[in-house]
């Protein structure tokens, strides 16, 4: 497989994993995912802007945000996210430091 292509089907991928988080399964709390899985939407859209940001495109996090969410993240957060218990809370802040790192990092 040459380069080009493999760009294009991991692009691809990238395209029907959004659409899934997204609208298959939009459902499923960010929160969640990090507990489980070690990373959630707002990952992805930070691994987009850290990415953009590689290539010399400056993008700001609440930029990279929107993109992924395709609207304001507040206004994403408001339709789509339910409050958390304190136990999911407590697992949260042990996945987003064993897969992110520190927050104040």
């Amino acid at each position: 497989m040459d380069e080009q292509t493999r760009i294009e089907i991991e692009a691809a991928a990238f395209r029907t994993l959004r659409h899934h988080l997204m609208e298959k399964r939009a459902d499923v709390q960010n929160i969640d995912l990090m507990n489980l899985a070690g990373f959630c939407r707002n990952c992805l859209a930070r691994w987009y802007q850290e990415a953009a940001n590689e290539r010399g495109i400056e993008m700001s996090k609440d930029e990279a945000r929107e993109i992924y969410y395709g609207m304001p993240y507040d206004d994403w957060k408001a339709q789509s996210q339910t409050e958390a218990d304190e136990a999911k809370k407590a697992a949260f802040e042990i996945a987003f430091r064993e897969n992110v790192g520190p927050k104040d990092g």
